[in-house]
């Protein structure tokens, strides 16, 4: 099944090649987790801060236990500091 992948500042670098814009179209097992997908492409999970699936947050205890489904949208966000 195919999902997009969507990775933010830093984790940028994690993409595949061919991404786009921090977007990319990813082929993944039917049934994968969102954690299984990041570690699979090399994304540190300690540099996850927030993790959205289709707009909708993810904590970091749901990460391994949730199923993504073939179109879901995987945005993810490293901490950011500012002020």
């Amino acid at each position: 099944m195919k999902i997009e992948l969507k990775l933010y500042a830093s984790l940028g670098q994690y993409l595949p090649d061919g991404a786009e814009r921090n977007v990319a179209q990813i082929d993944v097992a039917e049934g994968v987790s969102p954690a299984t997908v990041l570690t699979d492409n090399g994304v540190p999970l300690e540099h996850c801060h927030l993790v959205l699936v289709n707009g909708i947050y993810l904590a970091p205890s749901e990460r391994s236990a949730a199923a993504l489904k073939d179109g879901d949208a995987l945005a993810v966000w490293p901490p950011v500091a500012g002020g």
